[in-house]
């Protein structure tokens, strides 16, 4: 089946933010609420607005390898696919990002919950980011959310740290969105906001997504930060009238590979546990 699927773009990274906020991100780090002055977090949240204004996070299939099976360029988890999509939920420990430096090359990773995406061309997401390198600083993990394409990712938490518990979800009601994330461990980074579909055509709520997903600059996917397993549970999901798991609607397993030709595997997920509600999502390689 062939599916349309734009890359999750980030571009003009330098011009974006302002110097003051690159100086900001490479001294702040993951400083906790407590050590990080009310100003300092608001300036470090425009300054990851701006730099993450174009990220498009739509998936970027290659093929269909079975109906269970899929590989992208950006995306590594699991999509339902369906109608009336109306609910998705998760929970997860933030994973530690090991392999990024302030100087080196700039490396990303997004973890989220989300409904479209995945057969359509918005989405309705929200989750966790982790991004270091050239041109952003020191390794900075954040909350946000998004209502693609009707506006730019939107952060609100940079105090988030590895071993947060985090629980994500989406909630649609008509063409209202409930987007929220709870950060139990640092509840600073936790917020709640409902948002209206405003897609020509409406939204489609064709599909619901639990994924680790590596962004791109430009034309350029970003290497892919090397993370601890990432471990999601609780994962629910709602489509009309009928409420479940993962494994409760037709599902794809999503692995991320480099490109269509060499298919170096990047992020694989493993098999869903006997409930349907929990899988790991295990890093394999950068680029």
């Amino acid at each position: 089946m062939h599916r349309r699927h734009p890359s999750f773009r980030l571009r003009a990274l330098l011009a974006a933010v302002p110097v003051a906020g690159l100086v900001l991100m490479g001294t702040v780090g993951t400083a906790s609420a407590a050590h990080t002055p009310a100003n300092s977090q608001a300036a470090l949240r425009l300054a990851v607005q701006r730099l993450l204004a174009h990220w498009h996070p739509t998936n970027h299939a290659v093929v269909h390898i079975s109906l269970k099976q899929v590989t992208s360029t950006n995306w590594s988890g699991y999509a339902d696919t369906g109608s009336g999509f109306s609910t998705v939920t998760a929970k997860w420990t933030e994973p530690k990002v090991s392999n990024c430096s302030a100087t080196g090359p700039l490396k990303a990773v997004v973890f989220w919950v989300g409904i479209d995406g995945f057969s359509s061309n918005s989405v309705e997401q929200d989750g966790t980011l982790a991004i270091c390198g050239q041109g952003f600083g020191a390794l900075t993990y954040f909350t946000w959310w998004e209502m693609f394409p009707t506006n730019s990712i939107q952060p609100v938490g940079s105090t988030v740290k590895p071993g947060d518990k985090i629980s994500a979800s989406v909630v649609r009601s008509g063409t209202k969105y409930t987007l929220k994330v709870t950060d139990s461990t640092t509840p600073g980074n936790s917020f709640s906001t409902t948002q209206t579909c405003k897609v020509s055509g409406g939204c489609k709520n064709s599909s619901a997504e639990w994924i680790g997903e590596r962004p791109s600059s430009g034309s350029t996917k970003l290497p892919l930060a090397k993370f601890s397993t990432w471990t999601v549970t609780a994962a629910t999901v709602k489509a009309g009238s009928k409420s479940g798991t993962i494994k409760s609607f037709t599902d794809d397993e999503i692995t991320m590979i480099n490109n269509n030709t060499a298919k170096k595997v990047l992020a694989k997920p493993g098999a869903l546990n006997s409930a349907g509600n929990s899988f790991k999502d295990v890093w394999k390689a950068s680029s």
